[in-house]
């Protein structure tokens, strides 16, 4: 099959890219990095260099694919996440539909459907392709975002944003206290992003006319319970994950200098999840949880803090 792949070399899409080459699918992979190009190729995938903000661009990568896998990068230079997210969405169904791609896999996100002025995927349901949305957990890759401010690396008594799709937090260097208005013991879907290429691979190549929703996670636990596990593999087993309200949280982003909207966006975000909301939608969907566990992403984190 001839596969098209957004989203670089980014944590998700390189382990795809490498599953696909080795089914010895036809893939290409798009970058708006040039100097990417060679790391593609060396997996034995084609490069298209470019930007998805570029609809004729999107449309001469897609000519002739059976399906495309799309992916829409957060930007935190955008003051109004949703605007940004909706007019990317316009541009894929755009190119989509008139290189009439049959199948589409789009990532989105565990708590899409509760953010309603976010939600992407309405933007594709004018599509003329069976569509899978993927909706992830919270990624074990965020605590990369962790490594100077878990280390107090002039960051103390300073509060600093956090980011990532579905997870956001608070994090002071001084106490070693992860924060953000979901927390302490919250029960949370974490997902390795080599889990979730797993699951993309598998619904690319599932040439179905019906289209779905599929959570993929690869294991439950609380946030405390998460912020144990990453601090104990760097030697700070007293970390904790503290629960804010919604208002302090608030307060933290403006103070940070975060875009009011976006801000505001960020606090929905966790509060949906803090509701328990995306949580039950999850296991009433029964997904089938990939192998990595976060102790196996511990090591592999604490091998890149120590570096650091």
């Amino acid at each position: 099959m001839k596969l098209v792949v957004t989203g670089s070399l980014g944590n998700i899409s390189q382990p795809l890219t490498e599953i696909l080459v080795t089914l010895e699918h036809e893939v290409t992979v798009i970058s708006s990095d040039v100097k990417k190009q060679t790391a593609i190729e060396a997996l034995g995938a084609s490069a298209a260099i470019g930007s998805i903000a570029d609809v004729d661009f999107l449309t001469a990568a897609f000519q002739g694919a059976d399906a495309v896998y799309a992916m829409i990068p957060l930007s935190f230079t955008e003051p109004d996440l949703g605007k940004y997210l909706r007019r990317i969405a316009k541009n894929y169904v755009q190119a989509l539909n008139t290189t009439k791609v049959k199948r589409v896999v789009v990532m989105s996100g565990w708590v899409a459907d509760l953010i309603k002025s976010e939600n992407l995927e309405n933007e594709f349901n004018s599509l003329e392709a069976s569509v899978t949305f993927m909706r992830p957990g919270s990624f074990y890759t965020n605590f990369y975002q962790h490594v100077d401010m878990i280390k107090g690396r002039g960051l103390m008594g300073k509060l600093l944003t956090l980011r990532y799709s579905g997870f956001w937090a608070l994090l002071t260097g001084k106490t070693g206290l992860l924060m953000g208005n979901c927390g302490g013991d919250d029960r949370i879907i974490f997902v390795s992003p080599k889990d979730i290429a797993v699951a993309v691979a598998e619904e690319l190549v599932l040439m179905t006319e019906q289209s779905t929703i599929r959570y993929v996670g690869s294991e439950e636990l609380t946030c405390n319970e998460a912020a144990r596990i990453i601090g104990t593999a760097v030697g700070k087993p007293w970390l904790k994950w503290v629960l804010l309200s919604d208002k302090a949280m608030l307060q933290g982003l403006k103070m940070a200098k975060v875009p009011e909207k976006l801000a505001e966006t960020l606090v929905e975000m966790q509060a949906a999840m803090h509701s328990g909301k995306p949580l039950e939608n999850f296991h009433r969907n029964h997904p089938k949880m990939g192998n990595v566990k976060l102790t196996n992403f511990a090591q592999e984190f604490a091998r890149v803090y120590h570096q650091n």
